[in-house]
């Protein structure tokens, strides 16, 4: 069929999934109704005949697309070609017969255009560290050893059998830290020693020291003791096998031979330091990206955080987490996920289907999990739709907002339990929605996450479980960062569900929420305003005044504990009423008067607090004359201090200068001048 511009070719596979094709162009707003059957086998010819336009080809099957892609290739149209899934996705299911809306939807959003991603080139030049025991790592280097520069490091060589030839250098220690990257590892090590060769038994080593330091480009680890970096399975460069397991040894060292020369890394996620509530003036804010980042690519930089590319997993916790859009998914980024889920909505609804749910997972295990759900299980339902991303641990309540406010009933997470790590943050993400959904009278349980590789299991969660009352669609186009994005989909909601709140609480951690500022303690010294790195607490220029827009707050802490008087704390909530769009009034005091010129130059309470605190108990402050200077605005007192006769600057007083007179009054009287 055709759509705008685009040639799309749809195949039943063999006469295995039912599809009318007139309908489903009706359904894609496309034009022809031709449904192939072989068309990567007997009805190719076809295939190239599409290939003779000039606009895109979009294919509806992905086993065969090195197939398609060869073939395009060889006529010069390699660069227009796309696949998409729809048969494990849709036609393959006990529902499959009800699955012309999903399909429509698959076919629309394969007519998106991905924005392309930045990369990281590494470079390594194949110096490799064996690491392990005895003579399984002996083996293990002989073999990497003609196509790398080997060194083999031994942990235990009582079973080792001496080389024939030194092929490679064997040493012994125990590393007692490795850091850096693929192409830059860094080791230190203790109880090194080098092999030496005047040994006729066995192996044989120098005299050893600690704290030997070496670095090499990659680390093949066979030692079969704890990992020497956090998320192991995250760490290019540093492959990790159980030295019992055979295979897994051997796709170590088969991986491992092939890491020479230069590498493209994608760069997973973008970094806006403006944006960042890490830290002001040395005191901690927000540590959500810390915290959650499993790969320990994320670190304190002053008051913003930086994130290395080279070591970052693309797990994005970090960018589901971040409440100020200071760390963003950009593998792809998040406009294009919240562009999918609006594609996939409407075009799930224009085809007449109704009350759709969405099965958010990664392009690797999820996607493995769905394939054999397919061809072994029940398959996905008719109202189920896959989305596919790199990471599910990317997703944040925006995103989950956003599906349901587009008409999705329920948003379901399916996660690898073999990483518990990469998915640390979702339970969070999901409490929030929840309880924003609770707060405007739906009955919640519209996010789950599946933590299961069994087909069997996800096909009989989707199955067996849908949400028991239907959710009104609140579409909008999402625009603008997190916060923005979030408050389009919650007030959308609230609008659909007739909902009339001002404020939704929040479990504890939610980066939405007003700061309460015990105003009776209150100095207005403004130190909050000064630390808020959000812009949420405000003063004001002509009026002694305290200011806060809620909306703009992130909770991260700074205000209270900077705050002089310990009168803020954080109350986790999300205001919907338009006044959290703009600053409210929190506290305003009195101008105070300098008392000598009348000049205004503080408050009331921040000048009394202080002479409070210094008058009587401070030596500098000891009488009431010194304690005027406090009520002083800054010229007075400077004025004051060098008037005052027990001026704490004033020295002693300058002598006199000696003239002749002084001289010949001496020599009159018989004494002597001392002109020291």
């Amino acid at each position: 069929m055709r759509r705008g511009d685009r040639t799309v070719l749809v195949c039943d596979c063999g006469g295995t999934m039912d599809i009318d094709g007139r309908k489903l162009a009706k359904a894609c707003g496309g034009d022809g109704e031709q449904v192939f059957t072989a068309l990567c086998r007997r009805e190719i010819d076809r295939f190239v005949g599409a290939l003779a336009g000039d606009g895109p080809v979009d294919v509806a099957c992905i086993q065969e697309a090195p197939v398609f892609s060869e073939v395009a290739e060889d006529h010069g149209a390699g660069d227009r070609l796309s696949f998409f899934n729809i048969r494990e996705a849709a036609g393959w299911s006990d529902e499959g017969a009800a699955a012309l809306p999903k399909m429509a939807a698959l076919i629309a959003a394969a007519g998106l255009t991905t924005p392309a991603s930045r990369s990281l080139t590494l470079t390594s030049e194949g110096t490799c560290l064996v690491y392990g025991r005895g003579q399984a790592a002996l083996d293990a280097a002989r073999r990497l050893s003609e196509s790398l520069s080997v060194t083999c490091m031994l942990t235990d060589s009582d079973d080792a059998l001496p080389p024939a030839s030194a092929d490679f250098p064997i040493v012994t220690g125990q590393i007692r830290q490795a850091t850096g990257r693929f192409g830059a590892f860094e080791v230190t090590i203790d109880r090194f020693a080098e092999r030496t060769p005047f040994v006729r038994a066995g192996l044989g080593f120098d005299r050893p020291v600690d704290g030997a330091h070496s670095d090499c480009d990659l680390i093949v680890d066979l030692s079969g003791e704890p990992p020497l970096f956090p998320a192991p399975e995250k760490r290019d460069g540093y492959l990790r096998a159980d030295p019992r397991d055979p295979a897994a040894v051997m796709t170590a060292l088969f991986e491992a031979s092939g890491m020479v020369g230069e590498f493209e890394k994608p760069i997973y996620v973008a970094v806006d330091n403006g944006l960042c509530a890490h830290s002001r003036n040395r005191k901690t804010g927000c540590t959500r990206c810390l915290d959650l980042c499993p790969a320990g690519a994320i670190a304190p930089a002053g008051d913003v955080v930086s994130v290395d590319p080279a070591l970052c997993g693309g797990c994005g916790l970090c960018a589901g987490a971040c409440p100020t859009s200071a760390i963003t998914y950009a593998y792809p980024d998040v406009h294009t996920v919240h562009e999918r889920i609006m594609t996939l909505a409407t075009a799930f609804r224009t085809a007449g289907g109704t009350a759709p749910r969405l099965l958010i997972h990664d392009d690797k295990a999820g996607a493995q999990v769905i394939d054999a759900a397919a061809r072994f299980g029940r398959g996905l339902p008719a109202d189920t739709i896959p989305l596919a991303v790199n990471e599910v641990g990317q997703v944040g309540h925006d995103i989950l907002l956003g599906a349901l406010a587009q008409g999705f009933q329920e948003v379901v997470l399916l996660t690898d339990p073999r990483r518990p790590d990469d998915y640390a943050g979702l339970d969070a993400q999901a409490a929030i929605v929840e309880a924003l959904l609770a707060g405007l009278g739906d009955g919640g349980g519209r996010v789950r996450v599946l933590d299961t590789p069994d087909p069997d299991v996800l096909c009989e969660a989707l199955y067996g479980h849908r949400p028991a009352s239907a959710l009104p669609a609140a579409t909008f186009v999402p625009l603008g960062r997190k916060k923005a994005i979030t408050r389009l989909a919650v007030r959308g909601l609230a609008a659909a569900l007739g909902a009339k709140v001002d404020a939704i609480a929040l479990p504890d951690g939610a980066p939405y929420g007003r700061v309460d500022v015990d105003t009776a303690g209150c100095t207005l010294c403004l130190a909050c305003v000064s630390a808020c790195p959000a812009g949420a607490l405000q003063d004001n220029p002509d009026r002694p005044q305290l200011l806060f827009q809620e909306d703009a707050c992130v909770q991260c802490g700074l205000c209270a504990v900077t705050c002089p008087e310990k009168v803020i704390t954080l109350e986790p909530r999300y205001a919907l009423a338009d006044s959290a769009l703009s600053a409210q009034l929190v506290f305003e005091d009195e101008p105070y008067a300098c008392i000598s010129c009348g000049k205004e130059f503080g408050t009331k309470r921040s000048i009394e607090a202080i002479v409070g605190r210094l008058s009587g108990k401070h030596w500098m402050f000891a009488s009431d004359d010194r304690t005027k200077l406090i009520r002083m605005c800054e010229d007075c007192r400077v004025e004051a201090q060098f008037k005052a006769t027990d001026n704490p600057f004033a020295g002693p007083p300058r002598r006199a200068p000696r003239t002749t007179a002084d001289y010949e009054k001496a020599r009159e009287e018989g004494r002597e001048i001392d002109d020291e």
